[in-house]
């Protein structure tokens, strides 16, 4: 495993200390966009609703997580471009890439846009997310079927979990003590226990599991299930799955309203048939009480941390909605880069 690049003006030393720090925000109006058609995040204001830039990084960038702190965006990607732009992919019938070598997450510094650092993890990453307090990363290799954890302050791949086979979508506990894995050509959940760095259990789900959550009050969990038009909800105590909810065609990303009292489902259809809608689901009568309807592709979904707000990338339309929750509406839609994907806003 190669170490960190020095990648722009901050030093190694900086980036980690930024990293771990606990200062104010950076960017409290920005959401990012991966873009995984042209390789690019793009960075949109959200009080004019614009997109602000486009940042180039590495081939095919799939996910964009900023930091708890705010003051980084980590982006998976399989690595710089190739001199003669040949980048050897293959494409799986979920429209993602294989690649033969390592992939990488690049930071992109909040407060200036421009990426920083590389770290070299496994082949073909999918998601990043990061532990609460910041300190590390956990990244899913669907190449390799591996979780890589990367220790942010000494800028290197710590562990590498064995999983499932092609583990996509990953999302940590809010008590930071267990990482949930969609494995999605497994149909399965893997458990990593974060203080053994370990699987620690396998949870059977259904069709082509894509992403994971849980209700920022820990009670519950959810997973999407992209081959069978529903998401699973799990007990966390149990690790055991406790319901189905139907959705629409291909649901890929997930995410619980602040009040744990709603998940938020991105319908995304296929490239022939695109879906473009969002399903809200009760958690407590586990039903769909709401449908709205964004732009096609609906693919990536965040809600800010009111609760006003869920903003939702439509992966064949190269836009990014913005739905106000209450009203069920979307109030904004603006253009980002191609093939839009993973999406972030700051906590």
């Amino acid at each position: 495993m190669k170490n960190l690049q020095r990648v722009g003006a901050i030093s190694l030393v900086q980036v980690a200390l930024l990293t771990l720090a606990n200062a104010a925000i950076a960017a409290p109006n920005s959401i990012y966009v991966a873009n995984e058609g042209d390789s690019t995040v793009s960075v949109v204001d959200i009080a004019t609703f614009r997109p602000v830039r486009n940042i180039q990084v590495g081939r095919n960038p799939h996910n964009v997580q900023l930091s708890p702190d705010g003051k980084f965006a980590w982006v998976t990607n399989d690595g710089p471009h190739k001199p003669d732009g040949n980048t050897h992919q293959d494409a799986d019938k979920h429209g993602q890439t294989t690649e033969s070598s390592g992939g990488e997450i690049w930071a992109i510094d909040t407060q200036t846009d421009r990426v920083v650092a590389q770290i070299v993890v496994g082949v073909h990453p999918a998601h990043v997310v990061l532990t609460p307090d910041g300190s590390q990363a956990y990244v899913t290799n669907g190449g390799e079927g591996t979780v890589s954890i990367v220790d942010l302050q000494a800028q290197k791949v710590i562990a590498t979990v064995k999983v499932g086979n092609y583990p996509h979508g990953i999302r940590i506990s809010p008590d930071g003590k267990q990482a949930y894995v969609a494995n999605l050509k497994s149909g399965t959940v893997s458990v990593i226990d974060t203080a053994s760095r370990k699987q620690v259990a396998e949870i059977t789900v259904g069709k082509g599991p894509a992403q994971v959550g849980f209700t920022p009050d820990g009670s519950a969990a959810f997973v999407s299930l992209s081959g069978e038009a529903k998401v699973a909800l799990i007990d966390p105590r149990q690790r055991k799955m406790i319901s189905k909810v139907g959705v629409e065609s291909v649901p890929i990303q997930v995410y619980a309203t602040p009040d744990s009292k709603t998940v938020i489902v991105a319908n995304q259809g296929s490239k022939a048939n695109p879906g473009k809608t969002v399903s809200f689901i009760d958690i407590a009568t586990r039903r769909v009480v709401k449908t709205v309807e964004t732009g096609k592709g609906a693919h990536g979904v965040v809600v800010d941390e009111r609760g006003d707000r869920a903003y939702v990338s439509n992966t064949y339309a190269n836009t990014v909605s913005s739905i106000d929750i209450r009203s069920g509406k979307v109030v904004a839609t603006t253009p980002v880069g191609e093939a839009p994907n993973g999406i972030s806003v700051l906590p």
